[in-house]
């Protein structure tokens, strides 16, 4: 009685898990678009703290973008190095730098948003795109590459961040198929007109959608969400899509430390928080499902091998058929060697996460 009834939430939950996978293959299995050049007037916008022994180089690299008309708004984010003589010094150098100096106010002390929206009212264009110091295009046609996917209705453009590979680390590895999964289920969404998540890191919008929404002032005080909050307000079925050419895509500069990145996954649960309640609810059901599954396939294998099997084999085949196709698509099949291990242990770490947070909330990031 007992194995029947525990049986069948395992096939229920099987069935969630593989409903959610197919979901995925919008993204996995779409066809890239062909790229045509366009020449439209964009500013790139990069806010920066404390970052003046590396600005220069970053600079001097990113200048080398095949396209013909861009600014580079460097927003100084109260930095307390000498950031600023550096930004100043590059202007002399390069004529399509404009600067915007932020400093500390009481209101809005160390909030990136508020940097960020200046930055916004300053640039020159109407297109913008966005990223950060920490990651650099993998291409000099990143800017071409993003601003193809602009249109009259599409007017946020979703790009996607790949995280530098370390050797013989498995922390890497699992960070990265977390970055994978994370983007797999964005895209996906975003394919299926419900968008909810962003990497600020790799984004473009317009103005026009930026002020419609009055920016971010409905999250202002949040510390995190720029990007994801950013898309609860301005995203819809009609006005975003995502950019997966490999020539728009940027890479972390150095490998995430696992320290980093688990105070990121604690951070990020604040924001978590703030979504939508239909993204809240349905990403919330692909991870208690993918938590639940794994003891009841244990627990099933054991009692009955002959009735899990039919289950556990066809969920292990769609999971490698679609994460494996999206990896490809990413260019980091390398995953794909340790998926199930991979994907035990992220679970296991998500529920850590949770009770961490439950124990103590994580503090705001500054």
């Amino acid at each position: 009685m007992i194995f029947t009834v525990v049986f069948y939430i395992f096939v229920a939950v099987s069935i969630v898990q593989i409903f959610y996978f197919l979901s995925f293959s919008l993204f996995a299995f779409e066809k890239g678009k062909k790229t045509i050049s366009k020449n439209i007037p964009v500013s790139v916008i990069i806010c920066v703290k404390n970052e003046a022994d590396n600005l220069a180089n970053y600079i001097n690299a990113f200048s080398k973008q095949s396209y013909t008309d861009f600014e580079m708004v460097l927003i100084n984010n109260a930095s307390s190095d000498n950031t600023l003589e550096v930004m100043e010094k590059l202007q002399l150098e390069y004529t399509n730098i404009k600067i915007v100096n932020v400093a500390n106010t009481e209101a809005f002390w160390g909030n990136r948003k508020y940097a960020l929206t200046l930055g916004i009212k300053a640039a020159s264009n109407e297109h913008l795109l966005f990223t950060d110091i920490s990651s650099s295009p993998i291409s000099n046609y990143w800017i071409q590459e993003m601003v193809f996917n602009f249109s009259e209705e599409k007017s946020i453009i979703l790009g996607y961040q790949q995280i530098k590979p370390k050797k013989f680390s498995f922390s890497n590895l699992l960070i990265r198929f977390d970055n994978i999964i994370n983007h797999i289920q964005s895209f996906s969404y975003t394919k299926l007109g419900s968008p909810f998540s962003a990497n600020t890191k790799n984004l473009g919008y317009t103005k026009s959608v930026f002020f419609k929404v009055n920016g971010f002032i409905k999250h202002m005080n949040t510390f995190l969400g720029e990007d994801d909050l950013f898309i609860k307000d301005a995203a819809n079925n009609r006005n975003t899509t995502i950019s997966i050419t490999k020539n728009s895509y940027v890479i972390s500069n150095e490998s995430i430390s696992f320290k980093n990145w688990f105070s990121y996954k604690r951070k990020s649960s604040i924001v978590f928080s703030l979504y939508k309640f239909k993204h809240r609810f349905f990403l919330t059901l692909f991870k208690v499902t993918k938590i639940i599954f794994f003891p009841l396939a244990i627990y099933s294998l054991l009692i009955n091998w002959k009735l899990a099997l039919p289950i556990i084999l066809p969920y292990y085949f769609i999971q490698y058929l679609i994460i494996g196709k999206s990896a490809f698509k990413l260019h980091d099949k390398k995953i794909l060697y340790f998926l199930p291990l991979l994907d035990i242990c992220l679970v296991s770490l998500q529920i850590i996460i949770f009770i961490s947070n439950t124990i103590s909330k994580p503090t705001h990031w500054k």
